[in-house]
């Protein structure tokens, strides 16, 4: 039996929330800062926000896609959309393939239970057995160097060392498709020099990546092309200097060029 490669497509797809009580302006204030949309009315005369509108792509195996964007223009939206977790209210979406989908590197987590059991959890979480995850725990216990800490409850763990934690456990897995948001940080620089590393074999092993991030640096170590996306669209599609270079300007763009020759000089794994 053929099995199908990883892929997602989108034709025309919308999300829209519905705001029932219009009147509230603080109401539709509130909501708009989060979904970051435009205010409209549906079909049926109900008033949404229009969180992303019209969005169109294709992404094939070995696609590494970086997303970028100011806050609240749809990027972890788009995120989900392509995960299956929001549905379009208008167009279609269609995702072939094993979807792990790392929004929120707590996610998963129970703060009463050891790190030992959290990684367990944790992988299950993103669509592992318990098997297979119980097989990855030495490896991803000397990856955190939490030490005695993964026998004590995560609640007693700082933000960086459930970072540590949850970073181990996300670089572990084996995805078809992982779609990655911005979130990656409060550990010290020389672990997140580790943690980069990690991150890019993990990226090598997925047959397709779409990362949100701010970190221009993070985007060129892992991605190809990028997208721009802005009120709910996308604006721009393309490499990755021009992207960022209609997004944020010509520094920009000259430090991401840098960061990709660096890349190419260290020989960097890619798929």
């Amino acid at each position: 039996m053929t099995v199908a490669e990883p892929h997602i497509s989108t034709q025309n797809a919308w999300v829209e929330f519905p705001i029932f009580d219009a009147k509230s302006r603080s109401l539709k204030k509130a909501f708009l800062g989060k979904a970051g949309g435009t205010i409209g009315r549906n079909d049926s005369n109900v008033v949404v926000i229009e969180a992303l509108r019209d969005i169109t792509l294709s992404l094939k195996m070995g696609d590494r896609v970086g997303l970028v964007g100011h806050n609240g223009a749809g990027k972890s939206t788009l995120l989900r959309l392509l995960s299956g977790i929001y549905e379009p209210t208008r167009g279609s979406a269609t995702v072939t393939g094993r979807v792990a989908p790392v929004f929120d590197l707590g996610v998963g987590m129970d703060p009463e239970i050891s790190g030992f059991e959290n990684i367990v959890i944790r992988g299950m979480f993103l669509g592992q057995t318990r098997k297979q995850m119980a097989a990855k725990v030495d490896e991803i216990a000397e990856f955190t160097e939490l030490g005695d800490y993964l026998s004590m409850p995560l609640r007693t763990y700082s933000t960086g060392m459930r970072v540590r934690l949850a970073m181990g456990v996300v670089t572990s897995i084996d995805p078809e498709i992982l779609l990655l948001d911005e979130g990656i940080g409060a550990v010290d620089a020389e672990f997140m020099k580790k943690a980069r590393t990690r991150l890019q074999d993990l990226v090598a092993r997925s047959g397709i990546l779409v990362f949100a991030s701010h970190s221009n640096e993070f985007l060129a170590q892992l991605c190809d092309t990028a997208m721009w996306v802005d009120h709910g669209t996308i604006r721009m599609a393309g490499g990755i200097e021009d992207v960022v270079r209609a997004y944020e300007g010509d520094d920009a763009a000259h430090h991401v060029r840098e960061i990709i020759a660096e890349n190419k000089r260290t020989d960097v794994p890619r798929e």
